[in-house]
């Protein structure tokens, strides 16, 4: 039954109390031990304090020679000894001695026992317990008996070393109890001070707890591991002071990291715009590159009671969107191309029909001929044919319409040269589509509205440069373009989707081996005057003579 009711206790009250306990405990112990110590150190003190002053009394002139005459006189001449006028005043010696050290007595008695003087004695007597054998003991000596310290001291002889008698003094010490309770006020205040700690640890373990007792705690551990580690997405948790204090993982998957808890959030190898995220807590998602994987991150800031315990930083892992993007990117350009080519096969059809309806055979044939000498995606990017991959090839024609819809020009430059087959389209079109969607981006407002594109082969490496007509980059972006969430648009940091591009397409390119620079950031009189990039993709093209 007291077990039970025990076990309904808080955890915290049962600490308090048992701390309590033990306080109690240890003060009653040091009290003991304290009194022990002090009781035996204060009758030590009391002991030669009764010496000091039976060495004093011994030594005065006056007393040694009272007592020296008193100790020639023979036994049975001494039973009007306290008549004697030397005693008496020995008498009044012993009583203002005691006077004077508060002693509870003092006596004096020559070497065969008999007092001579005492403040507790009639004089000319053998002292009670004493015989002259032990009185006849010329030791300094002292002890303690019956709550009082005593003391003997030898009397001397005037002039020489003669045993002649002896100085007892009795001094009263103070008892145990007395000791105890001058001891109460310290040992208490002592003790409510120890309370005091044990409630003030109570409260803050209450605080640290948040209030939860142990067995919640653990469900509540349990419950977390089950589900965080569940998820498919990536947490991390970091305190007050941005240390880590959680990492499942799928979190130390995508984001590459030390899942080791304790370590200061910058020393765990985040990427600066993870990193950024933990500093302004932006819970909007926001798109980062790690590694070979796009990831979306949101950091959101936990708080208790108006407390604040830190963050938490949720990872999605886009990557497979991002590749299923980037096809749905390239189908697009492929439904571009084909809606140009029925566009134009359409007008050319009714241009052929009108002139077939006149009669005009020769000059419908010559159309015809021209038709199939050039084709349309010839009309639409001059000098495609040096590509000789078709999916490449549509995928340039692609984007020159797009770029007449949006009253540019895109050419190719005099050197394009591509010979070889792709091997992976996918990167190839990220990486160029990025930089043409750039470069359309930098003339929008440009009065000559004009954008080159150079495509060269060498060996199964493909060489890009793109450059524009826009106003190139602006002098502070130049060393940080190629950072996450730097737009070439206004030069703003953005903290939603946009200002990955540039990062996207160097990370792919340094993923196998190549990279993407920015080989001028523009200026100068020239007609493409704007920024120009220069990207290197090893291992994308199969050359045509190895198959």
């Amino acid at each position: 039954m007291v077990r039970a009711r025990f076990r309904t206790i808080r955890l915290r009250t049962q600490v308090l109390l048992l701390q309590v306990l033990v306080l109690a405990l240890a003060f009653v112990v040091a009290v003991a031990i304290w009194a022990f110590r002090s009781d035996i150190r204060l009758r030590n003190s009391y002991g030669q304090q009764a010496l000091a002053t039976a060495q004093v009394l011994a030594a005065a002139p006056g007393v040694r020679a009272q007592v020296t005459r008193v100790a020639a006189i023979p036994l049975p001449e001494l039973g009007q000894i306290g008549e004697d006028p030397g005693t008496a005043l020995l008498e009044q010696t012993v009583i203002a001695a005691q006077q004077r050290t508060g002693a509870q007595s003092l006596r004096v008695t020559d070497d065969r026992g008999v007092v001579l003087a005492s403040t507790d004695l009639p004089a000319g007597r053998i002292a009670p317990g004493e015989s002259p054998a032990d009185a006849a003991t010329p030791a300094e000596e002292y002890g303690t008996d019956h709550g009082a310290a005593w003391a003997r001291a030898p009397i001397h002889a005037t002039g020489t070393d003669r045993f002649t008698g002896t100085v007892e003094v009795r001094i009263p010490t103070p008892t145990r109890v007395g000791e105890l309770s001058n001891a109460v006020p310290v040992v208490g205040a002592g003790l409510l001070l120890g309370i005091l700690g044990a409630v003030l640890l109570a409260r803050r373990w209450r605080g640290l707890t948040l209030g939860l007792e142990p067995a919640e705690l653990a469900e509540l551990v349990r419950g977390q591991a089950a589900i965080l580690h569940g998820i498919g997405e990536g947490v991390v948790a970091v305190d007050s002071d941005r240390r880590i204090t959680f990492v499942n993982e799928e979190a130390a998957r995508l984001l590459g990291i030390d899942p080791d808890p304790g370590r200061p959030i910058t020393e765990v190898g985040l990427t600066p715009r993870v990193l950024d995220l933990f500093g302004t807590l932006e819970s909007r998602p926001t798109v980062a590159t790690v590694g070979d994987r796009v990831v979306v991150v949101a950091a959101r800031p936990v708080r208790h009671d108006g407390r604040d315990l830190g963050a938490v930083l949720v990872v999605h892992d886009r990557t497979d969107v991002e590749s299923l993007a980037r096809q749905l990117d390239a189908v697009q350009s492929m439904s571009t191309v084909l809606r140009a080519q029925r566009h134009e096969f359409a007008n050319t059809l009714h241009l052929l029909s009108g002139l077939l309806h006149r009669g005009r055979v020769s000059e419908a044939t010559r159309r015809i001929d021209g038709v199939l000498g050039s084709g349309p995606l010839g009309a639409a990017a001059p000098g495609i044919d040096a590509i000789r991959d078709p999916y490449l090839q549509a995928f340039v024609a692609a984007k020159a319409a797009h770029a007449r819809e949006r009253g540019a020009e895109l050419v190719l430059g005099p050197h394009t040269t591509v010979d070889g087959d792709l091997i992976d389209p996918v990167d190839v079109t990220t990486v160029l589509g990025n930089l043409l969607d750039n470069a359309l981006d930098a003339v929008a407002d440009s009065p000559v509205k004009r954008v080159e594109a150079e495509l060269v082969q060498e060996d199964s490496a493909l060489y890009i440069t793109v450059a524009d007509s826009g106003p190139g980059i602006a002098p502070e972006l130049v060393d940080s373009i190629f950072t996450e969430g730097i737009s070439t648009r206004d030069g703003a940091t953005i903290p939603g989707g946009r200002g990955v591009g540039l990062a996207l397409i160097r990370q792919l390119a340094r993923a196998r081996g190549g990279d993407v620079l920015l080989s001028s950031p523009g200026g100068g009189t020239a007609v493409l005057r704007g920024a120009e990039f220069v990207a290197r993709i090893p291992g994308v093209l199969r050359v045509r003579n190895e198959l």
